[in-house]
């Protein structure tokens, strides 16, 4: 089975047809810190940083915990719930309101 990588290189197609190779690690921590900075945030920012964020902030807003369970790619919910830092007084609003 090939893997599916979330970040392609622009510079690594270097055969015809070739669809481009995973980004360096490097190359997208430095995205992330710049990404970090254009919006203000402070503190360590990580890629990894990013994934906690995203599964708190989803259900802080109301996304099912099997939804986040999917964005992120575990095969696990338990796994999940350990990325998941909900404050108690969390907003419960209906996630991705349609």
């Amino acid at each position: 089975m090939p893997e599916t990588y979330v970040f392609l290189s622009r510079q690594a197609r270097s055969r015809k047809g070739e669809k481009g190779r995973r980004m360096d690690e490097s190359m997208i921590h430095r995205i992330v810190l710049q990404a970090a900075r254009h919006a203000n945030i402070e503190g360590k920012v990580s890629p990894h940083w990013m994934r906690h964020a995203h599964a708190t902030h989803a259900q802080e807003h109301g996304a099912p915990i099997a939804l986040v369970q999917t964005t992120l790619g575990h095969k696990s919910i338990e796994t999940t719930t350990r990325y998941s830092h909900v404050r108690p007084n969390a907003s419960s609003s209906q996630y991705l309101k349609v």
